[in-house]
């Protein structure tokens, strides 16, 4: 049971066909392949759009080569994209310069390609960061920036963090369940204050349980790093991605910046 669970809690957010070739890849080679398309869309003036469009269809080809579809791209890209979005969707009416009328509106051209900008630089960045955990378990993530020599205290946290963050939200739904046990509907907002000490007594289990976790692991001979069973070996596909995405965007990016 354990086993499984621990291999259900690895696998939590990997999409798309895990026996592709994206998905085999080292997870320092997906790390730096999608940092670097991100790099290279971030870096981008508006005017060099043929660079955008080159990054736009290399994710493209990475999420069709594993089998990540569309509509699983956008269900986890609405979570942070259509707040940058909303954001810079103001700037063709705050920017001055030439206007572009558009009906009874008055845009500003200089806005208009700004939030062109925005918005395809914020779509490369999102998509990039949405296929990377669709294509490896977020433990895979840690280990390859473990290895990239990332700073271990950083590393450590988010493993604890996504470890444990599922044992937080199970305790706090059986104390809502427990709740709802007991008939607690509440009404108007005085009748909310048992939030504050369900909210309160989480936080002291939260800390009890972690005590203990730190104990149970000293105990058991940990100091500072956590074993792995798998060691990472970066192989020659690895290799063969990095030199693909690299080959395609960079001459592109350092040609388009030269004859701008």
């Amino acid at each position: 049971m354990s086993l499984g669970c621990a291999h259900s809690l690895n696998a939590t957010g990997v999409a798309g066909d895990p026996a592709s070739p994206v998905h085999r890849l080292d997870p320092r080679a997906k790390i730096a392949g999608f940092a670097g398309i991100t790099v290279v869309g971030v870096s981008t003036p508006p005017r060099l759009w043929p660079v955008l469009v080159a990054c736009a269809l290399a994710l493209a080809a990475i999420a069709a080569t594993a089998r990540v579809g569309p509509g699983l791209v956008w269900a986890r890209a609405r979570v942070v994209l259509p707040l940058v979005v909303f954001v810079a969707v103001f700037l063709p009416f705050v920017r001055g310069g030439e206007q572009v009328e558009l009906g009874p509106l008055s845009l500003s051209e200089e806005g208009l390609s700004t939030f062109a900008s925005v918005a395809s630089k914020a779509a490369i960045g999102t998509v990039s960061a949405v296929l990377l955990g669709a294509t490896t378990s977020f433990p895979d993530v840690l280990h390859g920036l473990e290895r990239m020599r990332a700073p271990r205290l950083l590393v450590l946290i988010a493993a604890f963090m996504y470890r444990y963050l599922f044992v937080i939200a199970d305790e706090a739904r059986r104390m809502r369940v427990a709740l709802a046990a007991r008939g607690y509907r509440p009404r108007h907002a005085l009748q909310a204050a048992a939030i504050g000490r369900v909210a309160i007594s989480l936080f002291l289990r939260t800390y009890d349980r972690a005590e203990r976790v730190y104990v149970a692991m000293l105990a058991r001979g940990y100091a500072g790093s956590t074993p792995r069973l798998n060691a990472l070996v970066f192989g020659r596909a690895d290799v063969l991605f990095l030199v693909v995405v690299a080959g395609a965007l960079l001459p592109l990016r350092v040609l388009a910046g030269v004859s701008s």
